[in-house]
């Protein structure tokens, strides 16, 4: 089954589409754009959605709106040395407790967040969730973008810059020996590109089982070509960005649900 994204109720935001996936490519996740439209309402059975936000349109916001972060994340936005890092992540808490304080119809201050056991040591550093809540969610930010899944089912996101073609030929020998084999029979333009693909699936899958990069990145076969291939029990793909995002890669994993 391909994971979509579900449009809100008619009065909430609608998914903004654009073109871009390579031909042949499965239907990828549209997502909404994070911003002027309103935020979502009660979640009631919606699926899986995926939310992007610029950094640079919502810097000012999130600063004004800091109050919503606990004492231990504004402690670590203040820590950042680099006004770009300080942004980025206050931006990306600030909208994900938006996002959730919305969906569950609570104070985004008094969303509270805990650590899953770790699938593989069993210590509590696993994926984050919310206390006493099924709700599950990710979130993920890299240079300008920042992007956050909500399911109802365990879910990962990842979003990455494309990276330098000097960065794919020094990265893609920790790949699984297929994914290699994909991206180095691209033509070298189209590389980064389809290194960034692989990169971004595989790493939301791991961030939806939990184990993160804890597991070798040449163990899950994730593909590096249009067509994204599916973990056993999960449904992988790709995330469709907009024209103003394409120097981004974006990627989304949902566990599927028992039958």
């Amino acid at each position: 089954m391909t994971p979509t994204v579900r449009p809100g109720p008619a009065a909430g935001p609608q998914p903004e589409r654009s073109a871009g996936a390579e031909e042949g490519q499965r239907t990828p996740f549209v997502p909404y754009r994070y911003g002027a439209d309103p935020l979502p309402g009660p979640r009631v059975g919606r699926g899986t959605e995926v939310w992007l936000v610029q950094v640079s349109s919502h810097a000012k916001d999130a600063a004004a709106e800091s109050h919503v972060l606990d004492g231990e994340e504004r402690e670590r936005a203040a820590a950042f040395l680099r006004e770009a890092d300080r942004d980025r992540y206050r931006v990306a808490h600030v909208a994900l407790r938006r996002l959730l304080g919305g969906y569950l119809g609570r104070d985004p201050a008094a969303v509270e967040f805990l650590r899953e056991p770790c699938p593989g040591c069993g210590k509590l550093h696993g994926r984050p969730a919310l206390s006493g809540e099924s709700l599950h969610f990710s979130l993920s930010h890299s240079g300008d973008l920042v992007g956050i899944a909500v399911a109802d089912t365990p879910v990962g996101i990842d979003v990455e810059e494309l990276p330098a073609p000097q960065v794919v030929a020094e990265v893609a020998s920790v790949l699984h020996a297929e994914e290699r084999a994909e991206i180095e029979g691209r033509p070298e333009g189209l590389r980064p590109a389809a290194f960034a693909r692989c990169w971004t699936r595989k790493e939301a899958y791991l961030k939806g089982t939990g184990i993160g990069l804890a597991e070798d990145l040449s163990v899950t076969l994730v593909g590096a070509g249009p067509e994204p291939v599916d973990p056993p029990g999960w449904d992988l793909g790709d995330v469709q960005l907009p024209p103003d995002l394409r120097a981004y890669a974006a990627a989304c994993a949902v566990r599927r649900a028992a039958e």
